[in-house]
């Protein structure tokens, strides 16, 4: 494969996979990321996979895999408080903000350009020409979509790229580990389950935004589906400050009457440590659980990797892990093809079925956790 100039859209862990892989097998590559502060401390912890320990060891940094928190039992309590059931199955959290910034910084500082908005991607008869927010075009031999779930490349492959409300929405909390109350230390080093009608919550520590894996050092992350009507999701998501997303409702944008509401809601439904939980997360955020399966991932000079080509619900833990087998069949479509066309059908044949059914598991898992 000759050298090509590749251009990718969104900066996440789908693009930044991308990114390196293709740099270092000698193409032209610079990646275009909306946000003009970066993405660290966006996230929260993650359940490592099969294919994200691949690409870890492809870009060498699979040290960022051992640095986890253990969860050495998961417990399912009744609405009381006590413990209904218990699981002996181990498993390691790892912090998705070490992860970031540890791959980040195997990207070229210069390949890496933030506070870039793009909207939207044409192509011509020999190339794809990336459109900015400023009416500045770049031309590519290949455009990566890894924009996510509001992807503006998914458009050019698809006719119908809008998402899809599964109809609820994860109230997320992400706390310093001393904050959790004592009342609550019931939490710690274990999954932490109540499940009931209509109600799924869940918890599990994860190691500080820096690595930290050190007892008082680590961070608690809880989760409460709950189920939201669709013609009530633009109050969800409108701030106090009166400003309205489209897709989830950030840290700091809740006034504090909303949260005062979470926390009895939380207080009138939910076991005592959990509700000890929610009421130590002073900026709670809310994520809409949405649902887009692609059509096509492909087209002459443009490909779709992670959540712009299969948004999969966060009960699969499989979003970063799928986005890491995504950049690794491209790169490898790219390697072992004669030309663009041949490498990217080799990428879409490889990649639909597998996002498909990861798309589908997550919404059967959906279906049985409200």
């Amino acid at each position: 494969m000759k050298r090509l100039r590749i251009r990718i859209v969104g900066g996440s862990l789908a693009g930044l996979f991308a990114g390196i892989l293709l740099q270092r097998d000698g193409h032209d590559v610079k990646i275009y990321e909306r946000s003009s502060s970066g993405l660290a401390g966006r996230g929260a912890g993650l359940v490592g996979q099969h294919d994200l320990f691949r690409i870890l060891r492809a870009i060498g940094c699979e040290h960022v895999a051992r640095v986890g928190v253990v969860a050495h039992e998961r417990i399912y309590f009744n609405r009381d408080g006590s413990v209904g059931e218990t699981f002996r199955t181990p498993q390691t959290q790892i912090s998705w903000d070490f992860l970031y910034s540890t791959v980040a910084s195997h990207m070229a500082a210069e390949s890496y350009l933030i506070g870039q908005p793009v909207t939207g991607v044409i192509e011509t008869l020999d190339a794809a020409q990336i459109i900015f927010a400023n009416d500045r075009r770049e031309d590519a031999d290949l455009v990566i979509g890894a924009d996510g779930l509001g992807s503006v490349v998914r458009p050019l492959l698809n006719g119908d790229a809008s998402n899809r409300f599964a109809g609820y929405v994860a109230w997320r909390g992400l706390i310093p580990e001393p904050a959790l109350p004592q009342e609550a230390t019931i939490l710690l080093d274990r999954f932490a389950f109540y499940v009931a009608s209509g109600i799924h919550v869940l918890g599990y520590l994860v190691p500080g935004p820096h690595g930290e894996t050190g007892y008082g050092e680590r961070r608690y992350n809880w989760v409460w589906y709950r189920p939201v009507a669709a013609g009530d999701l633009q109050n969800l998501f409108t701030g106090s400050d009166g400003r309205t997303f489209d897709y989830s409702l950030p840290r700091g944008a809740l006034s504090d009457e909303r949260i005062r509401m979470l926390q009895a809601d939380a207080a009138s439904t939910l076991p005592p440590p959990f509700v000890r939980a929610i009421e130590s997360e002073p900026q709670p955020s809310i994520q809409g659980i949405f649902d887009f399966e692609a059509a096509r991932m492909i087209s002459a000079h443009t490909v779709l990797i992670g959540d712009a080509a299969f948004v999969v619900r966060p009960h699969t833990a499989m979003g970063v892990s799928k986005a890491a087998g995504d950049a690794l069949a491209l790169r490898n479509a790219l390697l072992v093809s004669d030309g663009l066309s041949e490498a990217l059908d080799r990428y879409e044949q490889e990649r639909l079925p597998v996002g498909k059914y990861i798309a589908d598991y997550g919404k059967r898992l959906g279906a049985s956790a409200l």
